[in-house]
């Protein structure tokens, strides 16, 4: 039986990263500050082209966190809480 269980590391409402055994159910840009869907098309291209998106990716335990920490959502995978989002003034 293995004693090491996986741990996977996500961002708190505060920003800073910890360790979870369970992993996000979003996926985020540390550079735009924005979160989605784990399956969203814009990321996938992103990490597709190789140009270090990986290395500024970050996960989320749920969207209200994502929003704590700051982010906001993809227009991609997120369109109406994105609309919403500008609605609300966001930029």
């Amino acid at each position: 039986m293995d004693t090491l269980a996986r741990r996977y590391t996500l961002i708190g409402p505060d920003g800073t990263r910890y360790s979870s055994p369970t992993k996000g159910t979003l996926g985020g840009y540390r550079k735009e500050r924005r979160y989605g869907r784990l399956d969203c098309k814009a990321a996938r291209r992103a990490l597709a082209t190789g140009r270090g998106y990986e290395q500024q990716r970050v996960f989320f335990a749920d969207e209200a966190t994502a929003i704590a920490a700051g982010y906001r959502p993809c227009s991609v995978c997120m369109p109406a809480e994105y609309a919403a989002w500008k609605a609300r003034g966001g930029k």
